[in-house]
């Protein structure tokens, strides 16, 4: 199987046609432990650790929240920092929930990379764009938030672009996911 790579304690074994260098650049591995590695989307993905690390971007990501929560009143726009701490906490909220159920989620390889990936872009972008606005005073998708504040109109661009690419991500992602956990995926 091609783009398969299985650690065990005798020593490294690749599969037909996988180069040297594509297993052992996975060192992550210790000796004893068996992982099975597949190629998906171009990168290494350690399918039986992806929830764990999931989880663990969600934690890191609500600890960003945390942390934006602490100085949001230094923002140019308190209000958007005060949504900034909000989308940490809950995005990371999010990935955390998402990596407890990752296991559950049926889906092709391809589709699986693409739902795990656009969560992580979706979520951490979420925060960032919204942080960016708030350091900013952008207004931009944010009537509320954004309410007597006002950026450059580049700057409004980019916190406009960014909102756009955030949400095609995580309704992608969110879509993926919701199609892996139907009931006929599980058989």
């Amino acid at each position: 199987m091609a783009g398969t790579c299985f650690w065990h304690n005798a020593g490294m074994m690749r599969s037909r046609g996988m180069q040297d260098f594509a297993c052992q650049a996975v060192g992550f591995a210790a000796p004893g432990l068996t992982r099975k590695i597949k190629n998906i989307g171009g990168g290494k993905m350690d399918v039986d650790d992806s929830n764990r690390r999931l989880m663990w971007h969600g934690m890191f990501l609500f600890l960003l929240g945390l942390l934006t929560g602490l100085v949001e009143q230094h923002f140019t726009n308190p209000r958007m920092g005060l949504a900034a701490h909000l989308e940490g906490v809950m995005n990371g909220t999010f990935l955390v929930a998402l990596g407890a159920i990752w296991v559950e989620v049926r889906l092709s390889a391809r589709a699986k990379a693409g739902a795990y990936w656009g969560a992580l872009y979706g979520t951490y972008v979420n925060w960032a764009v919204t942080t960016l606005a708030a350091v900013l005073g952008a207004s931009s998708l944010s009537p509320i938030t954004g309410a007597g504040h006002g950026a450059l109109p580049w700057q409004e661009t980019v916190v406009t672009a960014g909102f756009m690419t955030v949400g095609i991500a995580i309704i992608a992602a969110s879509v993926l996911v919701l199609w892996g956990l139907r009931r006929t995926a599980a058989s």
